[in-house]
């Protein structure tokens, strides 16, 4: 009999305006460093903090290019399919009442979000639920408001305490260096402003992605 995968699960969300290359190397870099089972992709349904350009389905599809040959990534349509704002701490709980209260969970989230994780909804309930993995380059510090950084220091943990507890560590991860956003796509792919890569968006988003945004006339 196959035992059941108990690995930590990672969860990244985000609005996935378009989906690009830093997204799914955090993703990889955060499955190598914490032995992730698999990741769950969430795409907002409604950012509460920024209304997304491109529709849920739309994004939705674009995600599931990105991600099409990586086999422990996969698609969450949760956030898409609940009405109203989406909100992490509710994704969160729903998905503790599935797994389990022994399930580790990582919210997945970039060192900007980290900036103003103070402002999301009941943010200090997030460590109850789930481990948070923050994605960390060399040389460059992340500043931090006295509340957070007193946060940061008090939960601060391992990479051991992530694979044994189901919640409350915050772990950095080493994340390969991308230089890009989907901001910046989005301004390049309307015309707006030169592409950040060399090889222009086509350097930034996965082929079949760039396919899907120019078949469906996105951001244009």
């Amino acid at each position: 009999m196959t035992q059941p995968d108990r690995r930590p699960i990672g969860l990244l969300g985000g609005s996935f305006d378009p989906i690009h290359v830093g997204h799914v190397q955090f993703a990889r870099d955060a499955m190598r460093e914490l032995s992730l089972a698999k990741v769950l992709f969430v795409p907002a349904g409604l950012a509460w903090q920024k209304g997304p350009a491109a529709d849920a389905m739309h994004r939705a599809r674009m995600v599931e290019l990105a991600i099409a040959d990586e086999p422990r990534f996969a698609l969450d349509r949760r956030e898409l399919e609940r009405p109203g704002a989406s909100f992490t701490v509710d994704t969160l709980r729903q998905l503790r009442s599935e797994l389990g209260a022994s399930q580790s969970l990582v919210l997945l989230i970039g060192a900007d979000q980290l900036q103003r994780f103070d402002t999301w909804k009941r943010w200090e309930e997030l460590i109850e639920l789930a481990h948070v993995g923050v994605a960390a380059r060399p040389g460059h510090a992340v500043q931090l408001n006295a509340t957070l950084t007193r946060w940061y220091a008090q939960h601060l943990g391992s990479v051991a305490a992530v694979a044994q507890q189901a919640a409350g560590v915050v772990v950095p991860i080493m994340m390969k260096p991308v230089d890009c956003s989907s901001t910046q796509l989005r301004a390049a792919l309307s015309g707006a402003s030169p592409p950040a890569s060399g090889d222009g968006v086509a350097g930034l988003l996965a082929p079949a992605v760039l396919d899907y945004i120019r078949q469906h006339r996105l951001y244009s």
